[in-house]
């Protein structure tokens, strides 16, 4: 009788704990759609998921120092264009939008230790500065190469909003459009 009173106790302790894995489970299930929802709601230009825009052997880049050019609500640059800023034909990408030179620096790179640090190469330029840029530097063969896989399509949206308002931000609109075949 003592036995079963004991196997009793086990078995409801056991279900118990049954029941709070499946509780666990679903919460688990629901925190990952969620992360996976939060995760896949960036696009890039092209409608495809957000890739990085910086690689290994690249300095860091993104508002958030993700790799990625994403942004929180502090973000006034709005850090959605991914380019190469060695392709920039129409002169320094820092001088022309009229900005201290940290396009010629070295900063920590992507995917290594903190003591690292590489050449900016692949980075998340302002949405408003890319337009600037084109305007100053004569246009969008001045910048060989953008990465359109790793350009939000939150600077398109935003470009197409604000077309009418701005010959430069026509001019980016325009150019993001021929570049990534839009």
């Amino acid at each position: 009788r003592e036995q079963d009173k004991r196997t009793k106790v086990c078995l409801r302790l056991l279900l118990a704990t049954i029941d709070l894995m499946k509780g666990l489970s679903l919460v688990l299930a629901f925190a990952s759609v969620g992360f996976q929802s939060t995760c896949e709601a960036y696009k890039n230009v092209m409608g495809g998921p957000l890739e990085s825009c910086s690689e290994s052997g690249m300095a860091l880049t993104g508002f958030t120092r993700s790799g990625e050019c994403i942004d929180q609500n502090d973000d006034q640059g709005s850090h959605h264009i991914c380019i190469d800023m060695g392709s920039t034909a129409g002169g320094n990408f820092c001088t022309v939008t009229g900005q201290p030179d940290w396009c010629s620096s070295k900063m920590g790179c992507h995917g290594e230790s903190t003591t690292s640090e590489c050449d900016v190469e692949h980075w998340c330029v302002c949405q408003w500065a890319f337009a600037s840029y084109l305007e100053k530097a004569g246009g969008c063969d001045k910048i060989q190469k953008i990465v359109c896989e790793a350009t939000n399509l939150e600077a398109y949206n935003s470009y197409k909003l604000h077309a009418d308002t701005s010959a430069s931000i026509q001019g980016a609109l325009a150019c993001l459009e021929s570049r990534c075949y839009l």
